[in-house]
């Protein structure tokens, strides 16, 4: 019985780790969707000010975890591309610096603040250093990945989960998944907020 509870967390598991990205994958039948969302929650702000999550309403928001010596840093840039691309259109990018990888996160908040703005030019939010994995893990990372509709450990730094206007994740994408990729992309552009006439 507890077996065949597991298997299609496990399969979710196994997904996630493959790179496939989990669009449109749910959470197995007869497991409850929890009634939270994005807007449930604050974070601090990489200056060290709260921030509601609920600023953000209404919006399509992408929440990467991040690191400053990660093979893939470089997604700072494609990510700050993205922002600048779809911003007017009620898009955001919230990056949540995290040293849960092999210490690829070392830097003090002020550290990661300078890095990101200097080296990648980024306008982007960013957030405090945060523990996205663990016993510490923050409240947004648990939400995100024990009770969001794609539920799974996040295998590494630059995870994307994308969050719809109703402040629902609509899909998760793995690290490997640069952000000018077509199905993040087109992912995207359908979680857009429908424009005002």
């Amino acid at each position: 019985m507890r077996i065949s509870r597991s298997l299609p967390t496990l399969l979710l598991a196994l997904l996630t780790l493959s790179g496939v990205a989990l669009a449109g994958v749910t959470k197995p039948k007869g497991t409850a969707v929890s009634t939270t969302t994005l807007y449930s929650f604050q974070a601090k702000a990489i200056d060290g000010t709260d921030r509601k999550l609920s600023d953000y309403k209404g919006k399509a928001v992408l929440v990467v975890n991040t690191a400053s010596r990660c093979g893939f840093t470089p997604q700072y840039e494609g990510l700050e591309a993205l922002y600048q691309k779809y911003r007017d259109r009620g898009f955001e990018v919230l990056a949540f610096p995290a040293n849960d990888f092999m210490g690829q996160e070392p830097g003090t908040n002020a550290e990661i603040q300078t890095f990101c703005t200097t080296k990648f030019r980024t306008t982007f939010p960013l957030f405090e250093k945060v523990r996205v994995k663990g016993r510490d893990m923050e409240p947004l990372y648990h939400w995100l990945t024990k009770d969001s509709s794609f539920p799974g450990d996040i295998s590494w730094n630059f995870a994307k989960f994308l969050i719809g206007p109703d402040g629902k994740v609509v899909a998760r994408f793995n690290p490997n998944t640069k952000p000018d990729a077509p199905e993040l992309v087109a992912a995207i552009e359908k979680a857009l907020p429908a424009a005002k006439q």
